[in-house]
This record gives structure tokens, C-alpha cells and sequence, in this order.
């Protein structure tokens, strides 16, 4: 759109027309004033500026739209039927503009101007965007290459925190053996086998984040009773931590569509999380309930260290760990993110309810298996 600035409406009307004629959309301002709001609040390719106007003339005019970042850059041509002086036509250039046209002129060479000073200045807006692009994506490289940087030395920690535990407790075998302390190596042995389980964890965590980047997460979907799954997965925590006491409640009495590996990897993550992050309580709640018939629902309750409610929403994004919690918890920062991965390629539903120093309740949901649709659908 071309903003044309004149004080005569009859110079508007003579110019717009001829503009008009060559398919070009116009704006008009009356004054120098009208012109500065008009500049602000709309978008122009280009402005036909008169020079002598009461108020502010042509040359304040041009210095303010230069001096605003958002149309610093419009083409200004002036026009002018009484300051034809050398002076005068410096001043124009000097205050921003691009052209300086006396009185009167040619209509031909005026459009050809425009459409010249028009796409010049199209392609010095397109231009910027793709520095901007660029700019933005070096950015996005340089954030990458420092989260992989980060990733790498955190992966370094976890991984070698159990291998060194590993490597303790195997020499505290070989002495107890040497001393025939066959309950002292039984029992460093059940330590080693537990730091084994961890760096397992934390290898499949990798393994299961790097085939979600690439799209090769693989789910064998059946339709199963919900409920097996559910009791088996407890099962397992319970064995593995004798200590905690898991208060199971409620049923789904219910069928779902999907992969019950990957529903039981789920489950497990939710408990081993809930005992990781509640080093002084040894009760942790699960409850199982069906709503509306459409979903079940699955709720594990702690009383945990609790998590920031601005914490909260990035829980499940990939190598996310709470600050006050990273030093003090093993972990890689993407269990909740492959289980987020999970529910969403069952369609359910997932999120926390935290409050600082009272516990966390995460839950996730699974739509009820109703028909063979579900299963074209998936």
C-alpha cells in the first residue's frame, strides 16, 4: 500500500488516481500529524511525501518515520512544486528520503519510481527475514549443541555412578570370598545386582529416547484386559521394594487397545518414581477408576519432596530433571518423557497434581476398548 501525504486534496485526488490506473492500493493523510499515526498503525511499501505543509512539513515527517525501527526502511518520494532549490532537495535526502520530485512531473517516470523504489524495498524486507531466520537458526544450533553438550555429561555421571558401585561391591565380594564370609558376599552381591538394574534403566532410557526421536518406538498393539497388567506391574514393585508398602484401590473391570509392555513400562516408571522422590515415607498409594466408561484412569499418590507448580508443566519434556532435585536423585531426565511418549501413541491422557513439600499425584488415563474401530483408528 503507498500512504500518499499532502495538505490539498486535489493533489491526493491527481495522484491517486494516476496510481490507482496501475493497480496500486492508496492511503491518504492530510497532514504531517495524520501521516506519524497513520505510519504507526498501518503497513506501506512506500510514501509520497509533500514538502510544504502548515504544521509539520515534509522533512519532520521523514525524519520521524526514520527514526522508528518498524519504518525506518519505507521508501520515502517527496514532492514538491515550490522548494525546487539544491538546498532544499539535499535536505530531502538528507532527512530520509529517496527521491526528490519537482512539480510537476511526469506521471510515467513517477510510477516507474514507485514500482522501482517498491521492489527494492520488498526485497530488502525479505532479505531481513531470512537474516532474522537465520540468526534464529544458528541460535537453535548453538541451544542444541549446548543441550547435547549437557545431555552428555549428565549421561556420563549417571552411567558411571552405578559402574562404580559395581566395581566396589565386586571387590568387597572377592575379600568376603577370601574370608569365606559367604553372607557378607551374598549381600554385596544383591547390592551389585540392584546398581546392574539401574544401569539397565538407564540404557533402555536411552535406547527408548533415541528410537522416539526417530520414529522407530515399536508398539504390538492387542486388545487385553487392563486390570493383569495393572496387578502384575504392582507385583513387580512390591518384590523389588520390600520396604515400601504399595496401597492398591479400586479396578477397570475393563478392556484397552495397545501394547501391555509398554502400559506395564508406564506403571513401573510411575511407582519407581513415586518411592525415588519420597526418601522418607514407605507408603505409596495406587488407585485404579474407571470414568464415564470411556477411560480408565490410573492415579500414583506419594509424599514426597513435591514439585513447583512452574515446574510442573515441563515434567514430561525430554532430559527435563527439577533443579532441586538433580543433585540429590540419580537419573537421566526421560522416563516421564518416553511415558508421555507412550500414552500418547495409546491416545490417553497424563499429568501431575504437586504441591512443594506434601507429595505428588501422577496420573494417566487409557481409553476404554468399545470396538474393532478403536483398533483401525490406532
Amino acid at each position: 500500500m503507498i500512504l500518499i501525504v499532502d495538505d490539498r486534496p486535489e493533489n491526493i485526488i491527481a495522484l491517486r488516481r494516476i496510481l490507482e490506473k496501475h493497480q496500486f492500493e492508496v492511503d491518504s493523510a492530510l497532514s504531517g500529524e495524520e501521516a506519524l499515526k497513520k505510519v504507526l498503525k498501518n503497513n506501506y511499501d512506500l510514501i509520497i511525501l509533500d514538502v510544504q505543509m502548515p504544521g509539520l512539513d515534509g522533512f519532520e515527517v521523514a525524519e520521524s518515520i526514520s527514526g522508528y525501527s518498524k519504518t525506518k526502511d519505507i521508501p520515502i518520494i517527496f514532492l514538491s512544486a515550490v522548494n525546487v532549490n539544491k538546498q532544499f532537495i539535499s535536505k530531502g535526502y538528507a532527512s530520509g528520503g529517496r527521491d526528490y520530485l519537482i512539480k510537476p512531473f511526469d506521471p510515467d517516470v513517477l510510477v516507474l519510481k514507485v514500482k522501482t523504489f517498491i521492489k527494492l524495498y520488498e526485497q530488502t524486507c525479505a532479505l531481513q527475514n531470512m537474516q532474522q531466520v537465520l540468526v534464529e537458526e544458528i541460535e537453535f544450533r548453538k541451544q542444541a549443541e549446548r543441550t547435547k553438550d549437557e545431555f552428555i555429561t549428565m549421561a556420563s555421571h549417571e552411567l558411571k555412578t552405578p559402574l562404580t558401585s559395581i566395581k566396589g561391591y565386586m571387590q568387597m565380594v572377592d575379600r568376603s570370598v577370601d574370608r569365606d564370609l559367604k553372607e557378607d558376599a551374598k549381600k554385596y552381591l544383591e547390592r551389585t545386582r540392584q546398581q546392574l538394574e539401574k544401569l539397565n534403566i538407564l540404557i533402555d532410557d536411552l535406547l527408548d529416547t533415541s528410537k522416539i526421536a526417530s520414529g522407530k518406538l515399536e508398539f504390538k498393539n492387542r486388545v487385553y484386559e487392563i486390570d493383569p497388567i495393572i496387578d502384575n506391574a504392582v507385583d513387580i514393585i512390591r518384590q523389588t521394594f520390600p520396604s515400601h508398602s504399595i496401597i492398591k484401590t479400586g479396578e477397570a473391570g475393563a478392556k484397552v487397545y495397545g501394547d501391555q509392555i509398554r502400559i506395564e513400562q508406564v506403571i513401573l516408571n510411575y511407582l519407581t518414581n513415586a518411592i525415588k522422590y519420597s526418601p522418607f515415607s514407605t507408603e505409596i498409594l495406587f488407585d485404579v477408576s474407571l470414568l464415564s466408561c470411556d477411560e480408565v484412569m490410573i492415579n500414583v499418590t506419594d509424599s514426597g519432596i513435591g514439585i513447583p507448580k512452574d515446574k510442573q508443566e515441563q515434567l514430561f519434556t525430554k532430559f527435563y530433571r527439577v533443579e532441586e532435585s538433580s543433585n540429590r536423585f540419580q537419573g537421566l531426565g526421560m522416563g516421564l518423557y518416553i511415558c508421555a511418549e507412550i500414552i500418547k501413541r495409546h491416545h490417553g491422557r497424563y499429568g501431575v497434581d504437586s504441591e512443594p513439600g506434601k507429595g505428588s499425584s501422577f496420573y494417566f488415563t487409557l481409553p476404554v476398548y468399545h470396538n474393532q474401530e478403536q483398533t483401525l483408528k490406532s
